[in-house]
C-alpha cells in the first residue's frame, strides 16, 4: 500500500455492533502509538462481495471477518492458507497491493497461544484431547491440535454426523463419541475443550460433568461471556487447571494486526482489562 496513507482495518460482520475487535485493535494502535484506524463495518449479505472489493481501494490492508462470512470469503479469495483451507473458513484477510485478496484462519494459533501463556506447564503431546462440538471452531481447533501432535482427539458432538465428516477429514486420530457419552470419554485426558455455545450467557448449561476426567486434566472453553462458565467453574472446584476463552480472543488478532499495522503486539494483563471493561 502507499505509504502515504493511514493504514486502515476492520472487523466485517452482519451485525456487528456486538465485536469485541474495534476495542482490541484500538488498544493496540494508542499503546503503541501508532497512525491507523481499527473499524467496524456491517454489511449486508446482498452487499458483502461488492464491499469487499471497495476496501483495497478505499485503503484498507486488510479485515477481519465474524459472522456469517467466515466461510463466504473462500469463494473470493485470490490465495488461501492450507488451514483456511483445511477449516473451509477465514477470519483474517489480508488486502495486497496488486489488489489480490488473502484468506488466512488464525483461530487454532490463537487457542494453541491461550493456552501456552495461561497453562505453561500442559504438553499438548501428554495425552488425549476431548472436544464438545464439531462446528467452524471445533475445525478449527482440532487442526491446531493434529498439526501440534496431539496423539487422539475424541470428538462429542449433539448432531454424529457432523462428527463423522470432521473424522473423514481429519482421519485415524479422530475417535467418535456419542454426545450423551462424552463424560466418560473424559477419563484418562489431558485437555478437555468446549467449542459449543452451551454455558455462554443467554445459552442452556453444557450437559457435561467432569466426573471421570483426572484432576491433571486441563479444561478451557472458547466461551468467554461469562469468563468463567460453569464448565470451568467445575473444573476450578475440583481443582483441575483452566483456561478462559478470552486468550483465544485476543491472540488470533495478532497475526493481522501485526501484517496491518507494522508492530508485533503483546496479550497481556493490561489487554485482558480493557477488553473486559465496559
Amino acid at each position: 500500500m502507499n505509504d502515504q496513507t493511514i493504514p486502515l482495518a476492520g472487523v466485517v460482520g452482519w451485525p456487528i455492533a456486538h465485536s469485541l475487535s474495534p476495542r482490541l485493535h484500538g488498544h493496540w494502535l494508542k499503546r503503541y502509538n501508532l497512525p491507523g484506524f481499527y473499524v467496524p463495518i456491517g454489511l449486508k449479505p446482498q452487499d458483502f462481495e461488492t464491499g469487499i472489493r471497495a476496501l483495497p481501494k478505499l485503503g484498507f490492508r486488510g479485515i477481519n471477518l465474524t459472522l456469517p462470512y467466515k466461510e463466504s470469503i473462500m469463494a473470493m479469495a485470490d490465495n488461501i492458507t492450507d488451514r483456511a483451507s483445511l477449516i473451509g473458513a477465514a477470519n483474517t484477510v489480508f488486502f495486497r497491493e496488486n489488489g489480490t485478496i488473502s484468506a488466512d484462519n488464525t483461530d487454532g494459533y490463537g487457542f494453541l497461544e491461550n493456552l501456552r501463556q495461561n497453562a505453561p506447564g500442559w504438553n499438548v503431546q501428554q495425552g488425549p484431547a476431548l472436544v464438545l462440538g464439531a462446528g467452524g471452531a471445533s475445525r478449527a481447533i482440532i487442526s491446531a491440535l493434529i498439526n501440534a501432535g496431539a496423539p487422539e482427539i475424541r470428538l462429542a458432538n449433539r448432531t454424529r454426523q457432523r462428527s463423522e465428516i470432521l473424522k473423514d477429514q481429519f482421519g485415524a486420530r479422530i475417535t467418535i463419541t456419542d454426545w450423551n457419552r462424552a463424560s466418560d470419554a473424559a477419563e484418562d485426558t489431558a485437555l478437555i475443550v468446549n467449542t459449543t455455545a452451551l454455558g455462554m450467557v443467554g445459552k442452556p448449561d453444557l450437559p457435561f460433568s467432569l466426573e471421570h476426567a483426572p484432576e491433571t486434566a486441563l479444561v478451557t472453553d472458547i466461551v468467554y461471556a461469562p469468563i468463567e462458565t460453569p464448565l470451568l467453574e467445575e473444573a476450578r472446584v475440583r481443582g483441575n487447571p483452566t483456561v478462559d476463552g478470552l486468550g483465544m480472543l485476543l491472540f488470533q488478532a495478532l497475526p493481522g494486526f501485526e501484517a496491518w499495522f507494522g508492530q508485533r503486539p503483546e496479550v497481556d494483563e493490561a489487554l485482558r482489562k480493557a477488553i473486559l471493561t465496559p
